[in-house]
């Protein structure tokens, strides 16, 4: 039996209420708000950040050693030419004898990707994670700028301790131009409403169910959930009295309290559609870009044994508003800021960055196999004066550590798109001591002993080599 292991899911801090955007955008605006709020990634963060967060919750108390694959589904990848999934894979401290590999130029890739995993596992692989996540912009005064939300879900795929396995799939490829993103493309394009669909979601969803109901000799009435694509809280509706659908079977599409998250949309569904699941329980999900994808599972009895997950549930029972159109326009980075007198250009040494890059990238520092002190950044020499051990360290991680915030400070002369910037002398549980950023804050609400945990973060942006810079901060828990 192949299938779903274990789940997990991110979804960003904060929230912008549709009718802010609407108030900002006034008579430019091409229709009536949509309704509830989209989640909007901070100015730190993107799909690569997201979607080691996700993963981060997907394996929690599990052995990360024993993963031998990852794959990430995006279509908002800050690379063209870099594997981003070796990035996730690196920020996660997997095994460096792993498969890598990305999935992108479509909102159906994190269901190509999902596929892929389960046939690698079928395969010679073992366990196999999967990742999906997107950050995609809509244009000002657009539709899509209300509509798209940031977010992201994983999964573990394997054939040991299956929660929901994977019983059938059918999918459909069509090269139907409906909304796409052209090189050098910012912002995302599309064709006409009603063209799209027309020809598009309203008819590959229902067809791609209806043909796999048909192979596996089912109906919509033996699904307890069925997760679905649809652009709108309307053609969504529309979409499900079309597969004649009980109200009860309708997945909550989570476009007013998150948005249409791309590639990750789907799959964060079907995180949340496990959620709340029980033992024999069949769910559909169905994507849609370029065609669609149906795939079915049913729930296991190992279902009871996932604990420790924040997923969906918890995520949207954190949140912060995000009252300022002008501060999300500088999150997204479309509303250019004159860098301060003090902010210097920043560089990166990619030759130091190969270096260092475990105690960077996955946040490893050393541990004295004498007496047992952490210490980050990794040293030769043991910081205890009551061993001073030399040469005897073992590779430590921090990032999945719980920490407290032992002292910290704002800066309002150093360049921030959302200043003050913070910053904090951060005290790991079980030892282990440095200075980070502190990210997803006010500094009003911040306290000494509070407590905190490490976040994957984008640090900046090097113009002089078209790159972005990741680190690790610290951020206050979320739930």
């Amino acid at each position: 039996m192949v299938g779903i292991t274990s789940y997990g899911a991110y979804v960003p801090l904060y929230r912008l209420d549709r009718m802010v955007i609407f108030s900002a955008i006034g008579w430019a605006a091409p229709a009536a708000p949509q309704p509830g709020e989209k989640a909007v990634a901070n100015y730190d963060e993107d799909c690569l950040t997201m979607a080691v967060a996700a993963a981060t919750d997907c394996l929690n108390g599990l052995d990360r050693e024993e993963v031998d694959g990852l794959y990430l589904a995006t279509t908002t990848s800050p690379y063209k030419e870099r594997q981003a999934s070796g990035i996730v894979a690196t920020a996660l401290d997997l095994p460096s004898d792993i498969r890598t590999a990305d999935f992108t130029g479509s909102l159906r890739a994190g269901t190509i990707a999902l596929n892929s995993a389960i046939d690698a596992v079928k395969g010679d692989s073992k366990n196999v994670m999967l990742v999906a996540s997107d950050c995609r912009l809509g244009a000002g005064a657009g539709l899509a700028e209300q509509a798209f939300g940031d977010g992201a879900a994983a999964f573990l795929l394997g054939d040991e301790g299956v929660i929901a396995s994977l019983e059938g799939s059918y999918s459909i490829s069509a090269d139907l131009m409906d909304v796409w993103r052209a090189d050098g493309d910012t912002f995302i394009r599309s064709w006409e409403d009603r063209f799209i669909r027309d020809e598009g979601y309203e008819k590959f969803i229902p067809e791609a169910a209806s043909k796999l109901m048909a192979k596996y000799e089912l109906s919509a009435k033996d699904f307890a959930k069925v997760a679905f694509y649809g652009p709108d809280v309307r053609t969504h509706g529309r979409i499900a009295r079309r597969m004649r659908l009980e109200p009860e079977q309708v997945q909550d599409p989570l476009l007013t309290t998150i948005g249409n998250t791309g590639a990750a949309f789907s799959l964060m569904m079907l995180v949340a559609a496990l959620e709340d699941a029980k033992p024999g329980d069949k769910i559909l999900i169905i994507s849609y870009g370029n065609g669609s994808d149906a795939l079915y599972f049913q729930v296991t009895e190992e279902i009871k044994k996932v604990k420790g997950r924040r997923g969906i549930k918890g995520h949207l029972a954190s949140k912060k508003p995000l009252t300022s159109y002008e501060r999300y326009a500088r999150f997204r980075d479309t509303l250019p800021l004159e860098a301060t007198a003090r902010a210097m250009a920043p560089f990166t040494s990619l030759s130091a960055l190969w270096r260092e890059h475990r105690g960077v990238t996955s946040l490893v520092g050393s541990k004295c196999k004498r007496c047992g002190t952490p210490q980050y950044p990794a040293q030769r020499v043991c910081a205890n004066p009551a061993c001073k051990a030399i040469d005897e360290m073992e590779p430590y991680r921090f990032s999945d550590k719980k920490a407290c915030l032992f002292t910290y400070t704002g800066d309002n002369l150093a360049f921030s798109p959302d200043p003050p910037q913070a910053y904090g002398m951060i005290d790991f549980d079980g030892g282990g001591r440095s200075i980070f950023d502190v990210t997803d804050c006010v500094l009003e609400e911040l306290s000494v002993d509070m407590p905190v945990e490490m976040s994957f973060r984008r640090m900046y942006r090097d113009q002089l080599h078209g790159i972005s810079n990741y680190w690790w901060k610290a951020a206050p828990p979320r739930g």
